[in-house]
């Protein structure tokens, strides 16, 4: 068998396209005002790119060999081309994945959820408030909002539709587990867009604005600017959702119940949930206030992790099995190197002044509108946050720097939208064929729903969150 799941993972044709695509921009002579290694760069990163959208081979595999290609052409030196490795904001979401993977093990995850379902979960509109509750609370230390979505949340929505007899395929989708799926998705990628360390591609964005428009962005600044704005955004969708998809069954007495029961089962806080508590809350403390000892965010997760292999939360193994924190180690690294290069060897700034040619004598304001719509909208095209990240981000970024508007606020704002933008469709992030494949919405529903809920972010992230913003002093 094993030699059989090798070779599905190497699709030839797809990867064969990848690679046409690459070389023929290779060979166009560069433009005028750009050098041949930005040029070849732009190439290799324009292939990369492809290849994370079409999926020939595994993100990780075609990182790999976008880095083999960049050393073996000469495009970049060896240490060059290996520096994206060392760079801190990398390790940070590294071991946020390894301190998630104590909320999963230790059952401390599951057992949030419960406890808020136990308590506001007698109503159906309660209940996926509950959901969110839970959702929003452990966002902050679990950066796989996919792992959020199908280690904790759907569960519970699998086992509260069973006990309301609402089943997929069987024509019982409506009564309540329809409404609890498209509600708690569309909840995970506000809750993605809160917290820096929410959302596996949030470190790259915050490099990238660092980088190319020398705007840093820390932990406590991105959770304050995101605070006000999503907070209504997480109050205002589910609502929305319940008057447009209503769900058959409004009343849900016997959740609490269900809740109370698991809790019960659960037995009381165990010895490592106590600890994974009070090392999730020294977490929190440090990431709000670790600046005034001289912590940064990194150092902070790494005194996290340090502490969970010391109380016995997570053992070694544990490291070594976390899959997801290793792959995005490699991914991670080699999209921010390109991209850091891109922005140093001149590709972005010459394609934000080209640009910057078709916007030229419009307001920043205006220009951060149209922008930033495109941007979002532009997520149809792409089966992945990370590659719409990094194939989009820091060309839009310096655009609307060259155009005035704030850096800090379009970093920002970007940083947001690429989350949010999860919401339009059923591949577009990893948490989408998650609860999509529970199989309770069609897909006519499911981008339907996502286009009005795109509508309301829109409005709620650039007027209420650009009030909030200015409410900060941040334009």
């Amino acid at each position: 068998m094993k030699p059989k799941q090798d070779k599905q993972e190497v699709k030839l044709i797809p990867l064969l396209i990848v690679a046409i695509i690459g070389a023929i921009i290779w060979f166009i002579p560069h433009p005028e005002g750009l050098t041949e290694q930005a040029w070849h760069l732009f190439a290799i990163f324009v292939a990369t790119i492809i290849g994370l959208i079409i999926k020939p081979i595994p993100m990780g595999s075609m990182s790999i060999l976008a880095l083999t290609v960049i050393i073996v052409t000469k495009t970049l030196a060896l240490e060059e081309a290996l520096s994206g490795f060392q760079n801190s904001t990398i390790w940070l979401i590294v071991i946020a994945f390894f301190i998630s993977r104590g909320f999963i093990k230790t059952g401390l995850g599951t057992r949030v959820a419960y406890i808020f379902v136990r308590l506001f979960g007698k109503k159906t509109l309660g209940l996926s408030y509950s959901l969110i509750a839970s959702d929003l609370i452990l966002s902050p230390a679990m950066p796989s909002n996919t792992a959020r979505a199908g280690g904790i949340l759907l569960p519970i929505i699998r086992s509260l539709s069973e006990t309301y007899g609402s089943r997929s395929g069987d024509g019982t989708e409506r009564k309540i587990g329809a409404f609890l799926t498209t509600t708690s998705f569309q909840a995970n990628m506000v809750t993605s867009a809160m917290f820096l360390t929410a959302m596996a591609a949030n470190p790259l964005a915050a490099k990238l604005s660092e980088d190319i428009a020398d705007t840093p962005i820390t932990w406590v600044g991105w959770a304050v600017a995101a605070i006000v704005p999503g907070l209504i955004s997480l109050i205002v969708v589910p609502f929305i959702i319940y008057k447009i998809y209503p769900p058959e069954i409004k009343e849900t007495p016997s959740a609490t119940e269900e809740a109370r029961k698991k809790l019960d089962a659960m037995g009381p806080l165990k010895r490592e949930e106590w600890s994974m508590i009070g090392i999730f809350i020294l977490l929190l403390v440090l990431w709000i206030f670790g600046s005034n000892f001289g912590l940064d965010a990194t150092s902070t997760a790494f005194i996290g992790l340090t502490l969970l292999l010391l109380t016995k939360v997570l053992s070694w193994s544990d490291i070594k099995q976390e899959q997801g924190a290793w792959d995005t180690l490699i991914w991670f690294s080699v999209l921010v190197m390109m991209a850091m290069f891109l922005n140093s060897t001149g590709m972005i700034p010459w394609f934000s002044e080209m640009i910057q040619g078709f916007i030229g004598g419009t307001s920043w304001i205006i220009a951060l509108v149209i922008l930033v719509i495109i941007y979002f909208y532009s997520h149809y095209f792409f089966a992945s946050n990370t590659a719409h990240v990094s194939a989009m981000y820091g060309a839009f970024l310096s655009v609307l720097v060259v155009a005035g508007a704030p850096p800090l606020v379009s970093a920002l704002i970007l940083a947001f939208f690429s989350n949010l933008f999860g919401c339009l469709t059923n591949y577009g992030s990893g948490p989408a064929p998650v609860f999509f494949g529970a199989g309770f919405v069609t897909q006519e529903k499911w981008w339907g729903i996502g286009f009005v809920i795109s509508i309301i972010h829109i409005v709620i992230w650039l007027v209420i969150g650009g009030l909030w913003w200015k409410v900060l002093g941040l334009w």
